[in-house]
């Protein structure tokens, strides 16, 4: 089932992303699919092909009742292709079996070539879905609606992402955001900040224009009400101080 308020994380596997052989494609577009439906991502991380430390970091997103994880690249039948084997073991407790639709997709494609490794791609974590390849038919595959693996080549794995953002986080509940610039440095500022409850997004962005200190100040709530009495209580408690401020983002 689709997780009702997600925690997107987006993980890269690639190593020539790190050594400079390759240059990452994937967090612009993910971070923009999202922003169109009005999500946003939690955490990027671009990662080594190393088996443990791809593990470490499948199960810091599992640790996450809300986490939804997209994972680009080591699905292919290369030896150093890893993810669906730690995929199984994180999230399946190393259950895997022949997906007989991901095997008929591939025979499809290659016929006799499928043979000997092509068809191992078909070796996935136990019940996995699959999200369909308008390159090749190589299908990818995502596990309980949240974790979703797909190939590293752009081509391939970008319309496999908005696939599954269209069949299950098409768009996300409005939030309502207020912002703020106000004449004044953090540290003025930091007494109002801490009486903001937790339950409410909140954020401060500090500048400097010519010397003197700039702060926007930003709240957000899926709740508008909630929103509205919090900003218009930081701005009563910034009159009180004495400090200017205008509504917007621009404070420079």
């Amino acid at each position: 089932m689709a997780i009702k308020n997600p925690n997107f994380y987006l993980v890269i596997i690639g190593t020539e992303i790190l050594n400079g052989r390759r240059e990452d494609k994937h967090f612009n577009f993910v971070k923009n699919e999202l922003l169109k439906r009005g999500w946003e991502l939690t955490a990027s991380f671009i990662i080594t092909d190393k088996p443990s430390f791809i593990e470490e970091i499948f199960k810091l997103v599992k640790k996450d009742p809300n986490g939804v994880m997209f994972s680009f690249g080591g699905i292919g039948a290369t030896p150093d292709d890893f993810t669906r084997e730690i995929a199984a073991k994180v999230f399946r407790n190393s259950s895997m079996e022949t997906n007989q639709e991901a095997k008929n997709l591939i025979i499809n494609q290659f016929k006799e070539k499928a043979y000997p490794h092509r068809i191992n791609m078909a070796n996935l974590p136990i019940n996995s879905g699959l999200l369909p390849n308008p390159i090749n038919n190589v299908p990818g595959f995502f596990l309980d609606e949240r974790y979703f693996f797909v190939p590293g080549f752009p081509q391939m794995s970008h319309p496999m992402i908005k696939y599954a953002l269209d069949r299950f986080y098409p768009k996300a509940p409005n939030k309502h955001r207020f912002t703020i610039c106000v004449e004044a440095s953090e540290n003025d500022l930091m007494d109002i900040m801490e009486m903001i409850p937790k339950n409410i997004e909140f954020s401060s962005l500090p500048a400097i224009e010519k010397g003197t200190y700039k702060d926007v100040i930003s709240i957000a709530s899926y709740d508008e009400n909630e929103a509205k009495r919090w900003i218009d209580f930081f701005i009563e408690e910034v009159k009180k101080r004495g400090f200017k401020y205008h509504k917007g983002t621009n404070c420079i």
